[in-house]
């Protein structure tokens, strides 16, 4: 499977709609993109996805649904390698820094307290 970066923005735009929805029809799909192609462009973008290795699809019925091959988690980890490497250099303590600064609302106590453990745990495992 090719990476996340070789997506076109409208691809990214429909994975973001597969995995919000944990699969979906090409109509489902269109009826939740921001200024949306037609209907059989959205079903070109799909068969496009599908042969690029980031979907699959069943039969429902008389439709297609069609869901994506790496599950949210593997997907959410390789698109933050990616970012981390492109705009961060690799630094995890500058990726921290900059969710930090942009979080408006600020952390609650738990919300540092959970980080704060997470740090240890990954600390005391050596990562």
């Amino acid at each position: 499977m090719k990476s996340p970066k070789n997506l076109s923005r409208r691809e990214r735009e429909i994975m973001d709609i597969i995995y919000a929805l944990d699969g979906a029809t090409a109509l489902q799909v269109l009826e939740r993109l921001p200024v949306p192609p037609s209907y059989s462009a959205v079903r070109a973008l799909l068969r496009i996805l599908e042969r690029k290795g980031h979907l699959t699809h069943h039969r429902e019925g008389p439709r297609y649904v069609f869901s994506p091959v790496l599950p949210r988690e593997k997907a959410r980890k390789s698109a933050l390698r990616h970012l981390v490497k492109t705009f961060f250099d690799d630094s995890a303590e500058d990726v921290v820094a900059a969710l930090l600064d942009i979080s408006e609302a600020g952390l609650t106590e738990d919300e540092f307290r959970r980080l704060l453990e997470l740090v240890n745990r990954a600390r005391r495992e050596g990562r």
